[in-house]
Parts: C-alpha cells; sequence; structure tokens
C-alpha cells in the first residue's frame, strides 16, 4: 500500500468528479439504496472510481484512534439542523470518519433550548453512547448546561468552545480565512478593497475583519472605515452594502464579501450598476456553498471546513479523558482558498 492514499481523505466529492456524476448519486450507490433508479452503467463507474481512490479504506487515524468506539455509538447534539448546511455537513465528516469502525451516529436537534438539551442527553445516554459531540452552527463560546459536566463519556464540542476551555473543541481558522481572501486580492494588485462583513455581533465577522485588516497591515495598505459595510449574510444585504460602496468618490476594485450568499447579491447589484465581475471589480466570497459553483462567472470563495472539522470531532472522542491536560486550546481547521473567475487584477492597476 502506498502512503499516498493514507496522507489525504479520498471524500465522496472525490468519487464524484472521478465518476462524472453528482455527490448525491454516489451516496445512493455507495450506501446500496435500492428504490432510486440508477442505471447499471453509471453504478459500475461509480464503484470503480471509488475502488481506484481507494474511498472507504480504512486511514492510519481510523485504526489508531476509533478501535475503541467500535460497535458502538456516537451521540450528536446540534442546535439546528433542517435549515443549515453546516450541521448537515459536519455530520457527514464525522460519519464518514467513523463509517468503516463501525461506529452509528446518533443525531439529536436541540434548537438551542435547555430542556430540549437535558432530554437528548438523557435520552443518547440511555441509548448507551460512548461519546457525544456538542455543535453550535454559529461559531460562539457557549455556557453548557451543568448535566454536560457530568456525563460519564467523552465529549467534544465542534465550532463552539467554553470560558474554562474545559473540554476539547475545535473551530474554523476564520482569522486566517480572511486574511487569505483580503492577500488573494491584494496579490492579484488591488489596493482598494472593499469588504461586507456579517453581524457584529458573531465571531465570525469579527474574526474575518480582524483577517481582513491582518491583510492590510502586512501590505502596507491603511484601513478605511469606509470601505467596510455591514451586511447580515443575506443576498439583499450584500445587494445593499454593494450600492453603499458604489457610492463613495472613488468606489473599490475589489470587494470581499463574509459569505457567499452576500457575494450573490453584490454581483447582482454590480451587475445591475452595468459593472463587470471581474473585469471592473472582483468578488470573492466565503463558506463555498453549492450557489458558488453556479453563480456566473463562478465565485472564487474560501471553504468552510465543517466536514473537516466533524472528522477531527469524532478522532477525538477516542482520547483518554484522564491522559489529558487543561485547557484545551480550540483546534483550528484552516479555510482554504477556492480559485474560481471572480478575481483578476484591476482594471487600472495603483501598483
Amino acid at each position: 500500500m502506498s502512503s499516498q492514499k493514507t496522507s489525504k481523505r479520498v471524500t465522496m466529492m472525490d468519487v464524484a468528479k472521478a465518476a462524472g456524476c453528482s455527490q448525491a448519486t454516489v451516496s445512493v450507490v455507495l450506501n446500496n439504496v435500492t428504490d432510486i433508479k440508477i442505471s447499471a452503467e453509471l453504478r459500475a463507474r461509480v464503484v470503480e472510481a471509488a475502488r481506484t481512490l481507494g474511498y472507504g479504506q480504512k486511514s492510519f487515524l481510523r485504526r489508531a484512534g476509533l478501535d475503541e468506539l467500535r460497535g458502538g455509538c456516537i451521540g450528536f447534539v446540534v442546535d439546528q439542523l433542517a435549515t443549515t448546511t453546516e450541521a448537515v455537513n459536519a455530520i457527514e465528516g464525522a460519519r464518514q470518519e467513523s463509517w468503516e469502525a463501525d461506529v452509528t451516529i446518533l443525531v439529536a436537534q436541540t434548537q438551542g433550548r435547555a430542556e430540549h438539551e437535558r432530554r437528548a442527553l438523557d435520552r443518547l445516554s440511555r441509548a448507551g453512547v460512548q461519546g457525544l459531540i456538542y455543535m453550535s452552527i454559529f461559531t460562539r463560546r457557549v455556557a453548557l448546561d451543568p448535566m454536560f459536566e457530568t456525563l460519564p463519556v467523552p465529549l467534544v464540542l465542534l465550532n463552539c468552545y467554553t470560558s474554562d476551555n474545559r473540554f476539547p473543541s475545535v473551530v474554523p481558522d476564520e482569522i486566517n480565512g480572511g486574511r487569505l481572501a483580503t492577500s488573494a486580492l491584494i496579490d492579484k494588485g488591488h489596493q482598494r478593497i472593499g469588504t461586507i462583513t456579517g453581524e457584529s455581533f458573531m465571531e465570525a465577522a469579527q474574526d474575518r475583519l480582524i483577517g481582513y485588516r491582518k491583510a492590510l497591515r502586512k501590505a502596507g495598505i491603511d484601513y478605511d472605515d469606509r470601505l467596510v459595510a455591514q451586511g447580515s449574510w443575506t443576498p439583499t444585504s450584500g445587494y445593499e452594502a454593494t450600492q453603499q460602496l458604489l457610492a463613495l468618490p472613488e468606489r473599490p476594485t475589489a470587494i470581499f464579501c463574509q459569505n457567499d450568499k452576500m457575494a450573490w447579491g453584490c454581483m447582482t447589484a454590480l451587475r445591475e450598476a452595468g459593472l463587470s465581475v471581474p473585469g471592473d471589480i472582483s468578488v470573492i466570497g466565503y463558506d463555498d456553498e453549492e450557489l458558488a459553483r453556479h453563480l456566473r462567472p463562478q465565485l472564487t470563495t474560501l471553504d468552510l471546513p465543517h466536514r473537516a472539522m466533524g472528522a477531527w470531532a469524532v478522532r477525538r472522542l477516542d482520547h483518554p479523558p484522564a491522559a489529558e491536560a487543561l485547557p484545551h486550546a480550540p483546534h483550528k481547521v484552516a479555510c482554504a482558498f477556492i480559485e474560481r473567475a471572480t478575481v483578476a487584477p484591476p482594471r487600472h492597476p495603483t501598483r
């Protein structure tokens, strides 16, 4: 066996690209779903792609890290599930990591209500879970119910952390993500870079703005708060914030939007103003949602690594609590830069 297969986890998306089909089709085939019609030729192509790429083979981390959980189940408690892709991606990452170790994941949605959390913990405990992952949809510090303090099984926090860092936790590296996005525009020659933030009380918005400022500072570009427009993560707010930036006496040559939905609204406003992307103004989003691949031109963005965070949380459950030193500094997972077609050098370079 070559070490190449264990150095990078093969995902369903990798198999889908190799087989020339959607990730949903790959899931149907590899999970042996029989009530959905898929041609024999396509089914064979997916299986062959999975076999060639080594999808489903146990990596070193799985062999070394999940043996204690084999044949058991893990509880996954999340505040929101049905309306968010973040939770689905995190659960999928956890499922992929635990699949070959014969570990079942039991999911409970609590809507952030303390009574629902207590009920979920009680029922998951009675179901015999051997570990628990607690996820918040928004990256934030959480105050856990005292019931979490008395759990007889390991607890890992996903996309959140406590003030005393008592439990292992994993969060996205949002500061570096904001820095990467802004640096990518600077590297193309942009100096007048606008940014559309999320709601200011949210840590993701604060940290991405910190990253934006770090990149400007490193490049010797003065920070100008007129180039910072606040949105609310929605396409409409991105549209309105872009209009605000375009109304400046000297408009930006590039705009870093703190999520893809606002980038969608931004690109709509630019188009209505008779401006082209990236010819007149470059645009970068954040999150790598499905819509980023369907916008025209396709949106340059950053990946929000919830799948990798879910996989890390599963692996972390197997560490013996007695052997761990406190406190646990949150583990930060990098947000990968995904270059597509909405970034180019400014039409009139300033340097």
